[in-house]
């Protein structure tokens, strides 16, 4: 049983490695986001004696590409809530927060919740297309009301210095 953790960033991302009773496999060193670390990521777990299974934390989009390319590699990942993260194991009377504690954490939690975890697929492109659209709609309806609010404040501006320039 080997849990990955790993903590996602923009451009590299955090792995921690644990196995039951806290054993560390491998402390957390960190990978960038290309072909040959990611590669060598995928050569780590496989490597590992015993069922392996990989926690990220949902952020936004940055883990999509590594969840995909793992995915795709035949390696079992589990994207799991950042909240789930945040409140698990929060016991402690510290807040120190650092790319490899949070890989740690992730690792940790994958061990405690290890039957539950659930398999990530990725999305088909036809929903990664709707989605898109979606944001992208929703962002031009937004700033549509903005102007047209900003419209209405203009004009409610230039009635009051009409009415103030003839009184």
């Amino acid at each position: 049983m080997n849990a990955v953790g790993i903590d996602v960033s923009k451009g590299k991302s955090t792995v921690a490695v644990l196995r039951p009773f806290g054993e560390v496999a491998a402390s957390p060193f960190d990978i960038i986001h290309n072909d040959n670390d990611l590669n060598r990521l995928v050569a780590l777990i496989r490597s590992l004696p015993g069922e392996s299974k990989v926690v990220i934390e949902y952020t936004g989009t940055y883990f999509e590409p590594i969840a995909q390319f793992l995915h795709n590699n035949g390696i079992f990942v589990s994207v799991v809530n950042a909240l789930l993260i945040h409140d698990y194991g929060g016991n402690s009377l510290r807040k120190v927060k650092t790319d490899k504690k949070d890989a740690l954490k992730l690792a940790s939690y994958a061990l405690d919740r290890w039957n539950e975890l659930e398999e990530y697929i990725p999305a088909d492109e036809q929903r990664k297309t709707l989605k898109l659209l979606n944001r992208q709609y929703n962002q031009t309806v937004k700033i549509q009301t903005i102007m047209k609010n900003n419209l209405i404040s203009l004009t409610c501006i230039s009635v009051h210095r009409q009415k103030a320039f003839r009184g």
